[in-house]
């Protein structure tokens, strides 16, 4: 589970891998990239025809030919990189399907819902009607007592709807936090808010989702947590919930690519489509949590020898990018 507090503990001990990524011990060359420039590039949300924003937005950016930060070194000491890495998702630890952050379709005609937030962050919510129901796929279950995201697309208007520790009481739908985006938008939160992330940003395009792994087209950066964060934030992050000040430990936004010398053996298809994002397009830090722990979408279909090859991704074969020179403007997610 992931969350705002203190640092959790570590589910499971997770054994480093014995495979090799090359001798490179320094950081990774640049890589010529050939970025999408063409929304009709980005894959769609399963039952829609929406596309998971622009396909000139940061989540979809190639960052292949970026320079390693400068804080790289720093920032993956403070991060436990003698674990592999583990998906949030699917069958594991023997929770099968339920495994991972449900993502709920609607259409236009789906009936709205007010949503109290917590008082803590009702300022930085958007106060907007919901579409919330019984339909609605909630992280963990609407019993659960872990973060239940809920994360719902309207497919007709192409808008995108988030809630954190959402639950119904009485009647009355409430949740800590909520946000909604425009997926065919660059436009960011304003600066310093949350979201139903701890780092203001969409939960949804950092997922893994099953219709863009099974065709092995994987267009985007992917989301990651790790135990202790910086109380600062990167460009596009809007907010950071750091139990630190000090700029060593990593801050919310942070990217981080998987070196190109890195290369597993006796991974399938599915995994390798994964390892390839990871080395295009790169790993976002969005929330506090397990270190190393990335997520995907709850889905029945997850393949276990898939999850168990992901498993093998040693920390250590990352590095920290620098994103600055992909930035348009601080109020747009849009890069160059």
């Amino acid at each position: 589970m992931r969350g705002r507090g203190p640092a959790l503990a570590v589910a499971a001990a997770l054994a480093v891998t014995g495979a090799s990524y090359g001798a490179q011990a320094g950081p990774q060359q640049a890589q010529p990239a050939s970025r999408a420039t063409t929304t009709s590039a980005v894959k769609p949300v399963a039952g829609t025809t929406c596309p998971v924003f622009p396909a000139d937005n940061y989540w979809n950016a190639d960052i292949r030919s970026l320079p390693v930060a400068a804080r790289s070194s720093q920032w993956l000491s403070h991060m436990s990189t003698s674990v592999n890495l583990h998906p949030d998702f699917g069958p594991s630890f023997g929770n099968g399907p339920d495994y991972g952050i449900p993502i709920t379709v609607v259409g236009s005609g789906h009936p709205r819902v007010r949503v109290r937030f917590d008082s803590q962050a009702s300022g930085e919510s958007d106060h907007v009607r919901y579409p919330l129901g019984s339909d609605t796929r909630i992280e963990g279950g609407a019993r659960s007592t872990g973060d239940r995201h809920a994360i719902m697309v309207d497919k007709d208007a192409c808008r995108l709807y988030e809630t954190y520790l959402t639950r119904k009481r009485s009647g009355h739908w409430h949740a800590y936090s909520g946000a909604t985006w425009s997926l065919t938008s660059d436009h960011l939160r304003p600066d310093t808010w949350t979201s139903a992330d701890a780092a203001g940003l969409p939960i949804l395009p950092g997922l893994l989702r099953w219709n863009e792994v099974r065709t092995h087209h994987v267009d985007h950066a992917i989301r990651f947590t790790t135990d202790v964060t910086s109380s600062h934030h990167l460009w596009p992050a809007r907010h950071d919930a750091g139990s630190t000040s000090s700029r060593r430990y990593p801050p919310m936004g942070a990217r981080f690519r998987l070196r190109s010398s890195y290369h597993p053996s006796g991974f399938g298809a599915d995994a390798m489509a994964v390892v390839r994002a990871m080395k295009v397009y790169g790993l976002v830090l969005a929330d506090n949590g397990s270190p190393w722990y990335f997520q995907g979408e709850q889905n029945a279909k997850w393949p276990d020898s898939m999850i168990e090859q992901l498993k093998q991704i040693p920390a250590r074969a990352f590095v920290a990018v620098d994103t600055s020179s992909l930035k348009v403007s601080n109020s747009s997610g849009a890069t160059r």
